[in-house]
């Protein structure tokens, strides 16, 4: 008699999980039509940075290549001339290309760029059909031109010498410091 009462409590107390969860709320997200918002610091996609003019901030010194322990960053330096000018330094990055099949999104090769030039965005869809589309070249990480800037090469504009350039000051002082250093109102 207990093996009869056995076989059938049995399928009952197996579908008691599912009836038990069958009228809870459901939690599911509508991922591509409602994205979920990232954190402030998350590791996304890079990007590599301009000055306000429109400058590349890389210099091509390929310490984030050296960085990064998956081997996804390829940089190859250039020197500037004097005819244009990609970076306010001696050199820029002629060729970048991070390898997103490679890339493990740890950000050691942000910490390691002294100009700052390579930050990471909140954006996470990387996912692509082909194996090529996910290696990005220098095109695809460079921010866009905001309204006011030039597309390299050009010279330096922000400010008289190097100093001032890397430290934002243009070479006009504006209507308020005139009149700090002149000691009156205008």
């Amino acid at each position: 008699m207990a093996s009869v009462k056995e076989s059938l409590w049995d399928p009952v107390a197996g579908f008691g999980v599912t009836f038990r969860t069958m009228f809870r709320k459901v939690f599911t997200e509508e991922y591509p039509f409602d994205k979920k918002p990232t954190a402030p610091r998350f590791h996304g996609r890079h990007q590599l940075n301009r000055w306000p003019d429109g400058l590349e901030k890389c210099v091509g010194c390929e310490l984030c290549a050296w960085a990064c322990p998956a081997d996804a960053i390829y940089v190859e330096g250039a020197d500037n001339t004097d005819g244009g000018r990609f970076s306010p330094g001696e050199r820029y990055g002629r060729v970048y290309q991070i390898n997103y099949l490679r890339c493990i999104l740890c950000g050691l090769c942000i910490e390691a760029c002294p100009t700052r030039a390579l930050t990471m965005t909140n954006e996470y869809e990387l996912a692509d059909r082909s194996r090529e589309s996910l290696i990005y070249e220098k095109k695809d990480l460079l921010a866009p031109l905001l309204p006011g800037m030039q597309e390299p090469p050009h010279d330096m504009q922000l400010g008289s010498t190097e100093k001032d350039y890397y430290l934002g000051l243009t070479g006009a002082a504006t209507t308020g410091e005139r009149a700090v250093e002149g000691g009156g109102d205008q």
